[in-house]
């Protein structure tokens, strides 16, 4: 049974993937984005493919824009908006970790509210939050972005339990590391503040870290994922992908339970 999916974020990246997939499956998608140039974008590829999708600007930041999510009907919420920045926490300008918190946490917060106001009033839906693997691990200079993603997991983990008296599903979804740029992106952006001349934080040992961005997987394998994930009725509340990636994270949580200081 098709489905109507709204995905935030579907701008760039996975989010952007996903939709074009679930739309050449016959689900309607509303495709949103954070800029109207990437929504001129996303339109012109829609045309070329003859795909009719729905695309509108949706900064998630942006209160009138949310406003947006109110007027709209649909099965499925998927909340995908995020950015990304890294750095090391003891010495990273909490200005960036602000931000990080701002879209990541509270302005997706808040788009999900308004989503699962609309869908405890149709008595039945789906929120899927895009996490990460850094949502469950905890990588050296990746703390900004893996923080808000720790948050994610304990707002979708309450949020299941409270919204399925609503009939309402709660799950979400975690990317291993998908060379989609926005990883590189985000590792390129320490550079605009850190400076081994007054940072205590070794270069060296970022630049270690940064070395593993080498290594990313195809995201065209996580896009299919998330089509085959996102419409399903019946899922696992949490699809960690690739199985890799959800076995290396398993041993990691076992590791926690035996660490020291």
């Amino acid at each position: 049974m098709n489905k109507t999916v709204f995905i935030t974020g579907a701008g760039s990246g996975l989010g952007r993937g996903a939709a074009f997939g679930l739309a050449r499956q016959g689900h309607r998608i509303i495709a949103t984005t954070e800029t109207t140039s990437q929504k001129t974008d996303v339109l012109r590829q829609a045309e070329a493919e003859g795909l009719d999708m729905d695309v509108f600007k949706l900064d998630i930041t942006n209160p009138r824009d949310l406003m947006q999510i109110r007027e709209t009907d649909f099965d499925i919420f998927v909340a995908n908006a995020a950015i990304n920045e890294g750095g090391p926490l003891a010495e990273v300008p909490l200005d960036r970790v602000r931000a990080l918190f701002e879209v990541n946490i509270f302005a997706t917060l808040e788009s999900v509210q308004l989503a699962a106001a609309r869908l405890v009033g149709k008595g039945h839906g789906k929120v899927i939050f895009m996490s990460s693997m850094a949502g469950i691990s905890a990588t050296p200079f990746v703390g900004p972005y893996t923080a808000t993603k720790h948050a994610i997991e304990g707002i979708a983990q309450t949020m299941r339990k409270e919204l399925e008296p609503f009939g309402v599903q709660v799950a979400t979804i975690n990317p291993g590391a998908y060379d989609t740029g926005f990883n590189d992106r985000a590792g390129e952006e320490i550079w605009k503040w850190f400076d081994d001349s007054v940072h205590f934080t070794r270069k060296e040992d970022i630049l270690k870290q940064q070395e593993n961005l080498k290594n990313q997987f195809d995201p065209q394998d996580m896009i299919d994922k998330m089509v085959e994930i996102i419409p399903k009725d019946h899922h696992p509340f949490r699809t960690v992908h690739p199985q890799e990636t959800e076995d290396q994270l398993k041993k990691a949580e076992k590791k926690r339970w035996e660490m020291e200081i």
